[in-house]
């Protein structure tokens, strides 16, 4: 489960920058974002709970990695914030929209980049 967990979550960073780098297209374009781009946000937000949801089983599991709270925390800020950016436009979809998009999905990929950086992502050891 360690090697899935991983391996979804570089899926993420890649994903947000994937994101980002096409909301960024679309509003230098000065076009609307499209149901397109909603699809790929609830992919997103599944993605982001799947990781959260397999973190929660290693844990249960007994595996631990080194700060589980700021792990849960930005996990949890994670799977809600592209949804409740939606939900504070009020499902908006021109061109001010897709910038704010673009910010946010850029800056949730140098989030998870932290995370990794200061071993928040693992490695998950067992109990001795």
């Amino acid at each position: 489960m360690n090697d899935l967990h991983s391996i979804l979550f570089n899926m993420q960073i890649l994903y947000s920058v994937g994101l980002g780098v096409y909301a960024a297209y679309l509003a230098a374009q000065n076009k609307g974002l499209s149901g397109n781009y909603w699809g790929a946000v609830g992919v997103y937000a599944v993605l982001a709970a799947t990781i959260l949801i397999i973190g929660i089983l290693m844990s249960f599991q007994g595996m631990r990695i080194e700060r589980p709270n700021i792990y849960f925390l930005y996990m949890v800020f994670l799977v809600v914030i592209m949804p409740g950016l939606f939900s504070l436009l009020r499902g908006r979809d021109d061109r001010s929209a897709a910038i704010a998009f673009a910010i946010l999905a850029l800056f949730n990929a140098s989030v998870s980049i932290s995370m990794y950086q200061r071993g928040l992502v693992g490695p998950w050891l067992a109990p001795l």
